[in-house]
Protein backbone atom coordinates (compact mmCIF):
# COMPACT_ATOMS: atom_id res chain seq x y z
CA UNK A 1 0.00 0.00 0.00
CA UNK A 2 1.04 3.35 -0.84
CA UNK A 3 0.10 7.04 1.02
CA UNK A 4 -1.33 9.62 -1.41
CA UNK A 5 -1.81 12.90 -0.33
CA UNK A 6 -4.45 14.48 -1.66
CA UNK A 7 -7.12 17.36 -1.79
CA UNK A 8 -10.69 17.69 -2.36
CA UNK A 9 -14.10 18.87 -2.19
CA UNK A 10 -16.78 18.37 0.29
CA UNK A 11 -20.38 18.22 -0.74
CA UNK A 12 -21.03 21.63 0.71
CA UNK A 13 -18.25 23.05 -1.49
CA UNK A 14 -15.61 23.01 1.76
CA UNK A 15 -12.02 22.54 0.93
CA UNK A 16 -10.46 19.13 2.79
CA UNK A 17 -6.78 17.55 2.53
CA UNK A 18 -5.23 14.20 4.34
CA UNK A 19 -3.52 11.51 3.53
CA UNK A 20 -5.31 8.23 2.37
CA UNK A 21 -3.66 4.63 1.98
CA UNK A 22 -4.13 2.78 -1.76
CA UNK A 23 -2.69 0.05 -3.95
CA UNK A 24 -1.75 3.00 -6.75
CA UNK A 25 -3.52 6.32 -7.73
CA UNK A 26 -6.36 5.25 -9.21
CA UNK A 27 -7.57 3.17 -5.75
CA UNK A 28 -7.50 6.29 -4.23
CA UNK A 29 -9.18 8.60 -6.26
CA UNK A 30 -11.86 5.65 -6.46
CA UNK A 31 -12.14 5.36 -2.59
CA UNK A 32 -11.87 9.24 -2.18
CA UNK A 33 -15.09 9.46 -5.16
CA UNK A 34 -16.81 6.42 -2.62
CA UNK A 35 -16.98 9.39 0.02
CA UNK A 36 -18.61 11.78 -2.06
CA UNK A 37 -15.58 14.18 -2.45
CA UNK A 38 -14.75 15.73 -5.47
CA UNK A 39 -11.11 15.36 -6.01
CA UNK A 40 -8.73 17.98 -6.99
CA UNK A 41 -5.15 16.66 -6.21
CA UNK A 42 -3.45 13.53 -5.43
CA UNK A 43 0.23 12.77 -5.54
CA UNK A 44 2.26 10.51 -3.71
CA UNK A 45 3.05 10.99 -0.22
CA UNK A 46 6.69 10.33 -0.90
CA UNK A 47 6.98 13.63 -2.88
CA UNK A 48 8.80 12.34 -5.65
CA UNK A 49 6.17 11.93 -7.67
CA UNK A 50 5.13 15.01 -9.97
CA UNK A 51 2.24 17.38 -8.39
CA UNK A 52 -0.29 17.37 -11.35
CA UNK A 53 -3.99 18.66 -11.21
CA UNK A 54 -6.19 15.22 -11.71
CA UNK A 55 -7.35 14.75 -15.54
CA UNK A 56 -5.09 18.36 -16.56
CA UNK A 57 -3.36 19.26 -19.18
CA UNK A 58 0.17 18.07 -18.14
CA UNK A 59 -1.14 14.80 -16.87
CA UNK A 60 -1.92 13.27 -20.27
CA UNK A 61 2.20 13.57 -21.25
CA UNK A 62 2.27 11.08 -18.29
CA UNK A 63 -0.94 8.90 -18.24
CA UNK A 64 -0.50 5.34 -19.34
CA UNK A 65 -2.83 2.87 -21.26
CA UNK A 66 -5.00 2.39 -23.76
CA UNK A 67 -6.32 5.42 -26.03
CA UNK A 68 -8.66 5.36 -28.29
CA UNK A 69 -10.12 7.48 -31.29
CA UNK A 70 -13.18 9.50 -31.26
CA UNK A 71 -14.91 7.80 -33.70
CA UNK A 72 -14.25 4.26 -32.04
CA UNK A 73 -15.86 5.84 -28.60
CA UNK A 74 -18.57 6.94 -30.03
CA UNK A 75 -19.60 3.77 -31.74
CA UNK A 76 -18.77 2.08 -28.05
CA UNK A 77 -20.79 4.74 -26.34
CA UNK A 78 -24.11 4.15 -28.67
CA UNK A 79 -23.89 0.38 -28.83
CA UNK A 80 -23.44 0.32 -25.04
CA UNK A 81 -26.32 2.48 -25.06
CA UNK A 82 -28.57 0.14 -27.19
CA UNK A 83 -27.69 -3.04 -25.23
CA UNK A 84 -27.83 -1.69 -21.53
CA UNK A 85 -31.55 -0.15 -23.03
CA UNK A 86 -32.42 -3.46 -24.73
CA UNK A 87 -32.25 -5.26 -21.32
CA UNK A 88 -28.60 -6.58 -21.79
CA UNK A 89 -26.81 -6.88 -18.42
CA UNK A 90 -23.63 -4.90 -18.53
CA UNK A 91 -21.20 -7.42 -18.06
CA UNK A 92 -22.66 -9.25 -21.29
CA UNK A 93 -22.43 -5.90 -22.92
CA UNK A 94 -18.83 -4.81 -22.32
CA UNK A 95 -17.88 -8.42 -23.11
CA UNK A 96 -19.43 -7.87 -26.91
CA UNK A 97 -17.84 -5.14 -27.41
CA UNK A 98 -14.41 -6.39 -26.33
CA UNK A 99 -15.59 -9.31 -28.82
CA UNK A 100 -15.56 -6.67 -31.49
CA UNK A 101 -13.21 -4.16 -31.17
CA UNK A 102 -11.15 -3.41 -33.83
CA UNK A 103 -8.08 -1.72 -32.81
CA UNK A 104 -5.82 -2.63 -30.14
CA UNK A 105 -6.40 0.01 -27.62
CA UNK A 106 -9.99 -0.18 -28.10
CA UNK A 107 -9.92 -3.80 -27.50
CA UNK A 108 -7.61 -3.28 -24.51
CA UNK A 109 -9.96 -0.27 -22.55
CA UNK A 110 -12.76 -2.96 -22.89
CA UNK A 111 -10.74 -6.06 -21.89
CA UNK A 112 -10.25 -3.59 -19.27
CA UNK A 113 -13.44 -3.12 -18.26
CA UNK A 114 -14.60 -6.39 -18.54
CA UNK A 115 -12.19 -7.44 -16.25
CA UNK A 116 -12.71 -4.71 -13.58
CA UNK A 117 -17.02 -4.72 -13.92
CA UNK A 118 -16.54 -8.77 -13.50
CA UNK A 119 -15.02 -8.32 -10.34
CA UNK A 120 -17.53 -6.10 -9.12
CA UNK A 121 -16.18 -2.66 -9.39
CA UNK A 122 -18.39 0.31 -11.74
CA UNK A 123 -17.65 0.82 -15.10
CA UNK A 124 -17.51 4.74 -13.47
CA UNK A 125 -14.37 3.67 -12.01
CA UNK A 126 -13.20 0.94 -14.11
CA UNK A 127 -13.24 3.48 -16.80
CA UNK A 128 -10.81 5.62 -14.44
CA UNK A 129 -7.84 3.38 -15.30
CA UNK A 130 -7.97 3.96 -18.78
CA UNK A 131 -7.51 7.80 -18.66
CA UNK A 132 -6.51 8.29 -22.19
CA UNK A 133 -9.67 6.32 -23.72
CA UNK A 134 -12.12 7.91 -21.28
CA UNK A 135 -11.93 11.40 -20.02
CA UNK A 136 -13.08 13.04 -16.96
CA UNK A 137 -16.21 14.47 -18.68
CA UNK A 138 -17.12 10.61 -20.08
CA UNK A 139 -16.62 9.34 -16.62
CA UNK A 140 -18.80 11.74 -14.80
CA UNK A 141 -21.60 11.24 -17.43
CA UNK A 142 -21.42 7.72 -16.73
CA UNK A 143 -21.37 7.95 -13.10
CA UNK A 144 -24.26 9.89 -13.31
CA UNK A 145 -25.86 7.55 -15.04
CA UNK A 146 -25.18 4.80 -12.75
CA UNK A 147 -26.66 7.04 -9.78
CA UNK A 148 -29.99 8.01 -11.71
CA UNK A 149 -30.54 4.95 -13.43
CA UNK A 150 -30.84 5.93 -16.84
CA UNK A 151 -27.07 4.80 -18.06
CA UNK A 152 -28.59 4.10 -21.72
CA UNK A 153 -30.47 7.46 -21.50
CA UNK A 154 -27.21 9.51 -20.67
CA UNK A 155 -24.75 6.79 -23.13
CA UNK A 156 -26.66 8.34 -26.02
CA UNK A 157 -26.30 12.15 -24.18
CA UNK A 158 -22.85 11.71 -24.07
CA UNK A 159 -22.40 9.88 -27.89
CA UNK A 160 -24.64 13.41 -29.18
CA UNK A 161 -21.82 15.27 -27.44
CA UNK A 162 -19.35 13.83 -28.66
CA UNK A 163 -20.68 13.50 -32.45
CA UNK A 164 -21.10 16.81 -32.50
CA UNK A 165 -18.05 17.95 -31.06
CA UNK A 166 -15.87 16.01 -33.54
CA UNK A 167 -18.28 17.79 -36.46
CA UNK A 168 -16.87 21.17 -34.84
CA UNK A 169 -13.45 19.80 -34.90
CA UNK A 170 -13.44 18.53 -38.27
CA UNK A 171 -14.77 21.73 -39.66
CA UNK A 172 -11.36 23.50 -38.11
CA UNK A 173 -9.44 20.83 -39.25
CA UNK A 174 -11.04 20.82 -42.86
CA UNK A 175 -10.75 24.87 -42.96
CA UNK A 176 -6.75 24.55 -42.11
CA UNK A 177 -5.69 21.78 -44.49
CA UNK A 178 -5.19 23.43 -47.35
CA UNK A 179 -3.32 26.36 -45.47
CA UNK A 180 -1.25 24.37 -44.32
CA UNK A 181 -0.81 21.93 -47.64
CA UNK A 182 -0.57 25.50 -49.60
CA UNK A 183 2.38 26.89 -47.48
CA UNK A 184 4.25 23.65 -47.36
CA UNK A 185 4.05 23.66 -51.71
CA UNK A 186 5.35 27.84 -51.22
CA UNK A 187 8.12 26.87 -48.86
CA UNK A 188 8.99 23.55 -51.06
CA UNK A 189 8.56 25.40 -54.65
CA UNK A 190 11.14 28.62 -53.49
CA UNK A 191 13.44 26.35 -51.77
CA UNK A 192 13.48 24.22 -54.76
CA UNK A 193 14.36 27.26 -57.05
CA UNK A 194 16.51 28.78 -55.02
CA UNK A 195 18.73 25.88 -53.80
CA UNK A 196 18.42 23.98 -57.89
CA UNK A 197 17.56 26.44 -60.57
CA UNK A 198 18.91 29.90 -59.75
CA UNK A 199 22.27 28.82 -59.02
CA UNK A 200 22.86 27.97 -62.33
CA UNK A 201 22.36 31.54 -63.95
CA UNK A 202 25.31 32.58 -61.88
CA UNK A 203 28.02 31.44 -64.92
CA UNK A 204 25.76 32.43 -67.54
CA UNK A 205 25.02 36.38 -66.20
CA UNK A 206 28.92 36.28 -65.41
CA UNK A 207 29.95 35.59 -69.28
CA UNK A 208 27.38 38.12 -70.28
CA UNK A 209 29.46 41.14 -68.39
CA UNK A 210 26.52 43.35 -68.07
CA UNK A 211 25.05 45.15 -64.67
CA UNK A 212 22.41 43.31 -63.32
CA UNK A 213 19.53 44.35 -62.81
CA UNK A 214 18.94 45.02 -58.58
CA UNK A 215 16.33 42.26 -58.17
CA UNK A 216 18.55 39.60 -60.04
CA UNK A 217 21.46 40.36 -57.81
CA UNK A 218 19.53 40.27 -54.69
CA UNK A 219 17.67 36.85 -55.91
CA UNK A 220 21.58 35.45 -57.28
CA UNK A 221 23.08 36.31 -53.40
CA UNK A 222 20.06 34.92 -51.79
CA UNK A 223 20.54 31.72 -53.37
CA UNK A 224 24.29 32.00 -52.94
CA UNK A 225 23.76 32.32 -49.31
CA UNK A 226 20.95 29.25 -49.05
CA UNK A 227 22.81 26.68 -51.16
CA UNK A 228 26.12 27.47 -48.57
CA UNK A 229 24.26 27.58 -45.55
CA UNK A 230 21.75 25.21 -46.43
CA UNK A 231 21.60 23.51 -43.41
CA UNK A 232 21.33 27.01 -41.39
CA UNK A 233 18.37 27.68 -43.23
CA UNK A 234 16.13 24.73 -42.67
CA UNK A 235 17.38 24.47 -39.19
CA UNK A 236 16.53 28.56 -39.11
CA UNK A 237 12.96 27.31 -40.37
CA UNK A 238 12.53 24.76 -37.50
CA UNK A 239 13.33 26.12 -34.68
CA UNK A 240 11.15 28.95 -36.30
CA UNK A 241 8.71 26.44 -36.24
CA UNK A 242 9.60 24.28 -32.94
CA UNK A 243 10.21 27.49 -30.56
CA UNK A 244 6.78 28.51 -30.74
CA UNK A 245 5.69 24.54 -30.05
CA UNK A 246 7.50 24.07 -27.10
CA UNK A 247 6.84 27.45 -25.51
CA UNK A 248 3.24 27.07 -25.75
CA UNK A 249 3.34 23.67 -23.89
CA UNK A 250 4.49 25.54 -21.10
CA UNK A 251 2.45 27.22 -18.18
CA UNK A 252 3.31 30.62 -19.31
CA UNK A 253 3.38 30.34 -22.87
CA UNK A 254 0.24 28.31 -22.78
CA UNK A 255 -1.37 31.14 -21.42
CA UNK A 256 0.08 33.88 -23.87
CA UNK A 257 -0.69 31.85 -26.40
CA UNK A 258 -4.04 30.99 -25.59
CA UNK A 259 -4.74 34.75 -24.37
CA UNK A 260 -3.47 35.41 -28.27
CA UNK A 261 -5.58 33.44 -29.89
CA UNK A 262 -8.71 35.14 -28.57
CA UNK A 263 -7.37 38.54 -29.74
CA UNK A 264 -5.76 38.13 -33.08
CA UNK A 265 -7.50 40.25 -36.12
CA UNK A 266 -8.98 37.41 -38.32
CA UNK A 267 -8.82 34.15 -36.29
CA UNK A 268 -9.57 35.95 -32.85
CA UNK A 269 -13.28 35.69 -33.41
CA UNK A 270 -13.05 32.33 -34.91
CA UNK A 271 -11.04 30.42 -31.59
CA UNK A 272 -13.77 32.32 -29.15
CA UNK A 273 -16.63 31.40 -31.10
CA UNK A 274 -14.84 27.78 -30.29
CA UNK A 275 -14.43 27.98 -26.99
CA UNK A 276 -17.51 29.17 -26.26
CA UNK A 277 -19.25 26.29 -28.24
CA UNK A 278 -17.58 23.62 -25.92
CA UNK A 279 -18.18 25.60 -23.24
CA UNK A 280 -21.91 25.55 -23.67
CA UNK A 281 -22.13 22.29 -25.17
CA UNK A 282 -20.22 20.42 -22.32
CA UNK A 283 -21.97 22.51 -19.71
CA UNK A 284 -25.72 21.78 -21.20
CA UNK A 285 -24.34 17.87 -21.44
CA UNK A 286 -23.13 17.82 -17.77
CA UNK A 287 -26.32 19.43 -16.41
CA UNK A 288 -28.75 17.75 -18.27
CA UNK A 289 -27.47 14.07 -16.80
CA UNK A 290 -27.13 15.10 -13.59
CA UNK A 291 -23.89 15.84 -12.58
CA UNK A 292 -23.57 18.38 -9.31
CA UNK A 293 -22.73 22.01 -10.44
CA UNK A 294 -19.78 21.92 -9.08
CA UNK A 295 -18.15 19.48 -10.42
CA UNK A 296 -19.66 20.34 -13.86
CA UNK A 297 -17.62 23.94 -13.24
CA UNK A 298 -14.38 21.09 -12.90
CA UNK A 299 -15.14 19.48 -16.04
CA UNK A 300 -15.98 22.25 -17.93
CA UNK A 301 -12.78 24.39 -17.44
CA UNK A 302 -10.88 21.07 -17.58
CA UNK A 303 -11.95 20.64 -21.03
CA UNK A 304 -12.32 24.25 -21.99
CA UNK A 305 -9.35 24.16 -24.00
CA UNK A 306 -8.57 27.58 -23.44
CA UNK A 307 -6.62 28.52 -20.24
CA UNK A 308 -8.41 32.02 -20.45
CA UNK A 309 -11.75 30.57 -20.45
CA UNK A 310 -10.97 28.05 -17.94
CA UNK A 311 -9.82 30.83 -15.20
CA UNK A 312 -12.87 32.11 -15.72
CA UNK A 313 -15.06 29.32 -14.93
CA UNK A 314 -12.76 28.73 -12.58
CA UNK A 315 -13.29 32.06 -10.87
CA UNK A 316 -17.29 31.42 -11.31
CA UNK A 317 -17.14 27.92 -9.62
CA UNK A 318 -15.66 30.05 -6.59
CA UNK A 319 -18.68 32.87 -7.11
CA UNK A 320 -21.22 29.55 -6.96
CA UNK A 321 -19.90 27.80 -4.09
CA UNK A 322 -20.38 31.45 -2.04
CA UNK A 323 -23.84 30.87 -2.98
CA UNK A 324 -24.39 33.61 -5.63
CA UNK A 325 -25.52 33.33 -9.44
CA UNK A 326 -22.71 31.90 -11.89
CA UNK A 327 -23.72 34.85 -14.61
CA UNK A 328 -21.81 37.10 -12.14
CA UNK A 329 -18.60 36.24 -12.15
CA UNK A 330 -19.12 35.23 -16.56
CA UNK A 331 -20.50 39.03 -17.01
CA UNK A 332 -16.58 40.50 -15.70
CA UNK A 333 -14.94 37.51 -17.95
CA UNK A 334 -14.54 39.88 -21.36
CA UNK A 335 -14.01 36.43 -23.14
CA UNK A 336 -18.15 36.01 -22.57
CA UNK A 337 -20.00 38.26 -24.72
CA UNK A 338 -23.26 39.73 -22.96
CA UNK A 339 -25.38 37.58 -24.63
CA UNK A 340 -24.21 34.64 -23.38
CA UNK A 341 -24.01 36.27 -19.81
CA UNK A 342 -27.59 37.40 -20.48
CA UNK A 343 -29.21 33.93 -21.58
CA UNK A 344 -27.17 31.88 -18.83
CA UNK A 345 -29.02 34.11 -16.39
CA UNK A 346 -32.08 34.00 -17.92
CA UNK A 347 -31.48 30.11 -17.53
CA UNK A 348 -30.19 30.15 -13.86
CA UNK A 349 -33.68 32.38 -12.82
CA UNK A 350 -36.23 30.04 -14.76
CA UNK A 351 -34.10 26.73 -13.93
CA UNK A 352 -33.65 25.68 -17.83
CA UNK A 353 -30.19 26.51 -17.89
CA UNK A 354 -29.30 22.93 -20.05
CA UNK A 355 -32.06 24.38 -22.29
CA UNK A 356 -30.18 28.29 -22.97
CA UNK A 357 -26.83 26.63 -22.92
CA UNK A 358 -28.23 23.73 -25.86
CA UNK A 359 -29.25 26.89 -27.71
CA UNK A 360 -26.25 28.87 -27.37
CA UNK A 361 -23.97 26.06 -28.10
CA UNK A 362 -26.31 25.39 -31.93
CA UNK A 363 -25.77 29.66 -31.99
CA UNK A 364 -21.87 29.34 -32.03
CA UNK A 365 -21.59 25.97 -33.27
CA UNK A 366 -23.91 27.61 -36.77
CA UNK A 367 -21.53 30.77 -36.63
CA UNK A 368 -18.14 28.63 -36.06
CA UNK A 369 -19.41 26.76 -39.60
CA UNK A 370 -20.16 30.21 -41.21
CA UNK A 371 -16.40 31.87 -40.24
CA UNK A 372 -14.33 28.91 -41.33
CA UNK A 373 -16.47 28.70 -44.96
CA UNK A 374 -15.41 32.38 -44.95
CA UNK A 375 -12.25 32.07 -43.48
CA UNK A 376 -11.47 29.19 -46.69
CA UNK A 377 -12.58 31.71 -48.92
CA UNK A 378 -10.47 34.62 -48.09
CA UNK A 379 -7.17 32.33 -47.18
CA UNK A 380 -7.14 30.53 -50.75
CA UNK A 381 -6.45 33.39 -53.26
CA UNK A 382 -4.37 35.22 -50.36
CA UNK A 383 -2.48 32.14 -50.43
CA UNK A 384 -2.17 31.78 -54.52
CA UNK A 385 -1.18 35.46 -54.59
CA UNK A 386 1.92 34.85 -52.10
CA UNK A 387 2.93 31.23 -54.44
CA UNK A 388 2.44 33.44 -57.64
CA UNK A 389 4.73 36.62 -56.10
CA UNK A 390 7.19 34.54 -54.57
CA UNK A 391 7.79 32.04 -57.47
CA UNK A 392 6.80 34.72 -59.76
CA UNK A 393 9.34 36.96 -58.75
CA UNK A 394 11.88 34.39 -58.87
CA UNK A 395 11.57 33.56 -62.12
CA UNK A 396 11.13 37.23 -63.51
CA UNK A 397 14.46 38.25 -61.74
CA UNK A 398 16.12 35.58 -63.51
CA UNK A 399 14.65 36.09 -67.02
CA UNK A 400 15.00 39.81 -66.57
CA UNK A 401 18.52 40.36 -67.84
CA UNK A 402 18.42 37.53 -70.52
CA UNK A 403 15.49 39.30 -72.36
CA UNK A 404 17.61 42.82 -71.60
CA UNK A 405 20.02 41.28 -73.59
CA UNK A 406 17.73 39.89 -76.39
CA UNK A 407 16.20 43.51 -76.11
CA UNK A 408 19.53 45.07 -77.26
CA UNK A 409 20.26 42.31 -79.93
CA UNK A 410 17.35 42.84 -81.72
CA UNK A 411 17.37 46.69 -81.73
CA UNK A 412 21.30 46.49 -82.82
CA UNK A 413 20.15 44.02 -85.46
CA UNK A 414 17.13 46.63 -86.57
CA UNK A 415 20.20 49.46 -87.13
Amino acid sequence: MTSFKYAAKAPGGKTVEGTIQAGDKSEAIAELRRQNLVVTMVEEQSGRGLKLPLGGKGSSLFEKGPSATMNELVIFTRQLATMVGAGLALLESLEVLHDQAETPGMKKATGILVEEVRSGVDLSIAMEKCPRAFDPLYVSMVRAGEVSGQMDVILERLADYQEASENLRREIRSAMTYPCISLVLVIGITSFLMLGVVPGFRSVFDSMDTKLPAITQLTLDTADFMKANWALCFGGLFALIAAPFLFSKTEAGGLFFDHLSLRLPVFGPLARKVCLARFSRTFATLIRSGVPIMSTLDIVAETAGNRVVAGAVLASRDSVRSGNLLSEPLSKAKVFPPMVVRMIAIGERTGSLEVLLEKIAEFYDAQVKAAVKSLTSMIEPILITLMGVIVGGVVLSVFLPILDIVGKLGSNGGG
